[in-house]
C-alpha cells in the first residue's frame, strides 16, 4: 500500500465505522447506504487534496477485496443441497430481471453501466452483486451510487410488505422463504423479512430456506461478471486477450468458495471473513459517496428507479408464478 493512500483510507474506514453500527441498528437500511449517504454529504465540504487517492484506492481496490472475502461465505455442498429445488426458480428470476433490464434500457436510453448494475443487483443479490459487478465494467462512482440507491428502495418495501402478503397469499414457511430469497435484492432485506415471518409464526424455517437460497442466488456472481469482462474486453479497441480481461478479483472470489467447502476452516477464521468483507463494501461505499455528485445523482436517478421496479416486479411474479408451477407454493 502506498503512503499516498493512507490518509483517504482512514478517512474512508472513519465513515465506515459510524455507518457499520447504524447499520446494525437498522438491518433494513444497512451499512452500505448509510456508507454513501455520509460520503455524498462530506462531499459538500472541503477536504485535504491528499485525501483524494486513497479514497480512490478504497472506491475501486478495497471494494474488489472486499468481494474476494465473501467468498468465504459461501459453502457450496450446502448451497448444492437447497439449491436443487430453488435453480429453477433462481434462473428464471434472474433471466427475467435481465432481460426487463436490457429492453428498459433500450426503451428509455438509460446508461449502459447504470442499467447493467440495476439489473444484476435486482437479479443476483443486490449490493454484492452491483459491487462485484462495478470493477469489471470500469462503472464511474456516480453510477454505484446510483445503483445502490435504486437497490435501497426496493429493499424497504420488500422487507416491510412481504410478510404481509405472504400472510394474504396464504403461503407455507418453505413457500415464504423462496419467495424472499429469489424476489428480495439484498441479503439484509431477505433475512428482515423471513426473519419478522418467522417470528410471527414461531418457525424458523422460513428464514433458515431464505438464507441459503440467496446465498444460492450469489453464486450467479460467477458468470455474470465473468461474461461481462468477456463482453467488455470485445468492446475495446485494442483488441485485449480475453483471458486477461478476466476479471481476476472474481476468480479469487470462487477460490475462496472453494476452500470454504474443501477444507475445515475455524469458525473464528470465518467469522473475521464475513466480517471483514461486510465492513470493507461499506468502506468502499463511502468512499463512492465521497466522489458522488448529490444533484447529478438525483437528476440521473429517475429511470433507474423505473428500471429498478420493472425488474423487481417481474421477478415478484415470475417466483410465485414458478412455485406454483412446481407446487411449491
Amino acid at each position: 500500500m502506498e503512503k499516498r493512500n493512507i490518509s483517504g483510507i482512514l478517512f474512508s474506514a472513519l465513515i465506515a465505522t459510524c455507518a457499520y453500527f447504524l447499520g446494525k441498528n437498522f438491518p433494513v437500511i444497512g451499512g452500505p447506504v448509510f456508507g454513501i449517504l455520509f460520503g455524498i454529504i462530506l462531499n459538500n465540504f472541503k477536504r485535504p487534496e491528499s485525501f483524494e487517492s486513497g479514497i480512490k484506492f478504497t472506491s475501486k481496490k478495497i471494494l474488489q477485496f472486499a468481494v474476494i472475502l465473501l467468498g468465504f461465505g459461501l459453502n457450496l455442498s450446502e448451497i448444492i443441497v437447497v439449491g436443487k429445488s430453488s435453480l429453477l426458480i433462481i434462473l428464471s428470476t434472474i433471466s427475467t430481471a435481465l432481460i426487463i433490464s436490457f429492453a428498459t434500457a433500450k426503451i428509455l436510453k438509460i446508461d449502459s453501466d447504470v442499467a447493467t448494475l440495476v439489473g444484476v443487483g435486482s437479479s443476483i443479490c443486490g449490493g454484492s452483486a452491483i459491487a462485484a459487478t462495478a470493477p469489471v465494467i470500469n462503472a464511474k462512482d456516480e453510477d454505484i451510487a446510483t445503483s445502490i440507491s435504486v437497490i435501497f428502495l426496493f429493499n424497504i418495501i420488500a422487507a416491510l410488505i412481504f410478510p404481509t402478503l405472504g400472510v394474504k397469499l396464504g403461503m407455507t414457511h418453505t413457500g415464504f422463504g423462496m419467495w424472499a430469497g429469489t424476489a428480495i435484492n439484498d441479503t439484509s432485506s431477505v433475512v428482515a423479512a423471513s426473519g419478522t415471518w418467522s417470528t410471527m409464526f414461531n418457525d424458523d424455517t422460513a428464514l433458515n430456506y431464505a438464507t441459503i437460497v440467496k446465498l444460492t442466488r450469489t453464486l450467479a456472481i460467477i458468470p455474470i461478471t465473468l461474461g461481462l469482462g468477456i463482453i467488455k474486453s470485445k468492446e475495446n479497441v485494442d483488441k485485449v486477450s480475453v483471458l486477461k480481461s478476466f476479471p481476476t478479483f472474481i476468480l479469487f472470489f470462487l477460490l475462496a468458495s472453494i476452500f470454504t467447502t474443501v477444507l475445515p476452516l475455524p469458525a473464528f477464521f470465518l467469522s473475521t471473513m464475513k466480517f471483514l468483507s461486510k465492513f470493507f463494501i461499506i468502506m468502499a461505499m463511502s468512499a463512492i459517496g465521497l466522489n458522488t455528485d448529490l444533484k447529478k445523482l438525483i437528476s440521473q436517478g429517475g429511470k433507474a428507479i423505473v428500471e429498478g421496479a420493472l425488474c423487481w416486479i417481474g421477478i415478484i411474479f415470475v417466483s410465485l408464478a414458478m412455485q406454483n408451477l412446481l407446487g411449491i407454493w
